[in-house]
């Protein structure tokens, strides 16, 4: 299934790359044979010149209505022409402001050199003497249509980029569905062991057991359901309920003190009122846990870590801090892309989930608040309710 769709993607986008080269290259043809039409229309015009300069040479009076018609016919083409006899320079077809005379001919002089190089011109000679040369331009049609080519790349461009955004949002969708199927199968395998595990706790209460063993069996069992409840949840919109923030980082915090190594010291700095916000409790816990273990990680087993809350406005700050080796600032944005990792090991998926948590479903924003060598800082936002 999964080829096939592969194919077809593949196969629309060839096809679009083909549609769009045949486009442009028969533009680039109607251009060329447009440009062509348009110099052999000026060679007629100026053969008409020549015999209408003949004409007026030989004094014969009588005027070819063909000429007159040929010369007059032409309505689009800018030109200028040199006459060599008096040197003078006339012009047809062209908006120009009223200059007086010596002003008007340096301005068509400046206009024959720019036609000069848009155009090959045309000489009208009579026996082999030179009477006038023709500069003319493009026709406003030629001038649309030489603006079109860049146009289309232009389009071509923004049609590539759409084709690889459209690929990638494809590629990435297919990626979260396997992700999420992955995450609820683990859930579902967590389970059947974890069903076990309560049973076997049951039976061992009823023994000569320790109490303070069982205890701690029970939290890790209930540990393991906060686990088997959040991988089942990915894939699907959580339900978020007003919360009191403080007690929900509290309880995370205490969690991650008792089981984390003694080189670790931890330090809380949180207000002693509640503060409350809209909040999904165990992906909550799993952001401040992910944040700590990558701040653990940075300090390599070994260092402070301060967890504070403060508050502005009616935004909230959570802020991780650490005595890692800091965060370079060009990888302060890339951190979070799934898939980015300085560890020798791991998939780089923790900091890209806790990004989808806090952005996507708590309408949030966590970002890289400061890093230097001697550790780094993480921050999330929320709004807190009234």
């Amino acid at each position: 299934m999964q080829n096939r769709k592969a194919l077809i993607r593949w196969g629309i986008i060839t096809v679009s790359i083909f549609i769009v080269t045949l486009v442009a290259w028969n533009t680039s043809v109607f251009f060329d044979v447009l440009k062509q039409n348009e110099r052999s229309k000026m060679q007629i015009w100026a053969s008409a010149q020549q015999d209408l300069q003949e004409q007026i040479l030989s004094n014969d009076g009588v005027m070819s209505d063909v000429v007159l018609k040929v010369i007059e016919g032409n309505t689009t083409t800018p030109m200028v022409m040199h006459q060599m006899e008096n040197d003078t320079y006339d012009y047809r077809n062209l908006d120009l402001p009223k200059l007086d005379s010596i002003k008007l001919q340096k301005r068509l002089v400046k206009l024959s050199k720019q036609f000069a190089q848009e155009n090959k011109p045309i000489e009208v000679k009579n026996n082999d003497e030179l009477l006038s040369t023709i500069y003319y331009g493009n026709s406003p049609i030629i001038n649309k249509l030489k603006y079109y080519p860049a146009a289309l790349i232009l389009i071509i461009g923004l049609f590539f980029t759409a084709i690889y955004f459209f690929y990638r949002t494809a590629k990435s969708s297919d990626q979260n569905k396997l992700w999420a199927g992955m995450a609820k199968e683990t859930a579902h395998q967590i389970g059947t062991p974890l069903s076990s595990l309560v049973g076997w706790t049951e039976i061992l209460k009823t023994e000569n057991v320790n109490p303070e063993y069982i205890s701690e069996i029970e939290k890790d069992i209930d540990r393991l359901k906060t686990i088997t409840e959040r991988f089942s949840k990915i894939g699907s919109a959580p339900t978020l309920e007003r919360a009191d923030l403080v007690a929900e980082t509290k309880s995370a915090y205490q969690y991650l003190n008792t089981r984390s190594s003694k080189l670790i010291e931890f330090e809380l700095d949180v207000p002693n009122e509640a503060i409350f916000v809209n909040l999904n409790k165990q992906l909550f816990g799993w952001t401040i846990e992910n944040l700590v273990k990558n701040a653990i990680d940075a300090m390599k087993g070994k260092g402070k870590i301060i967890v504070a809350i403060n508050t502005k406005s009616d935004r909230v700050f959570i802020e991780i801090t650490d005595t890692g080796k800091g965060i370079p600032k060009r990888d302060h944005q890339r951190v979070f892309h799934p898939g980015f990792t300085t560890k020798k090991r791991g998939w780089g998926l923790g900091l890209s989930l806790v990004k989808r948590i806090i952005e996507e479903y708590h309408n949030g924003k966590i970002r890289v608040l400061k890093s230097s060598p001697k550790g780094t800082t993480m921050s999330i936002m929320l709004r807190e309710l009234n």
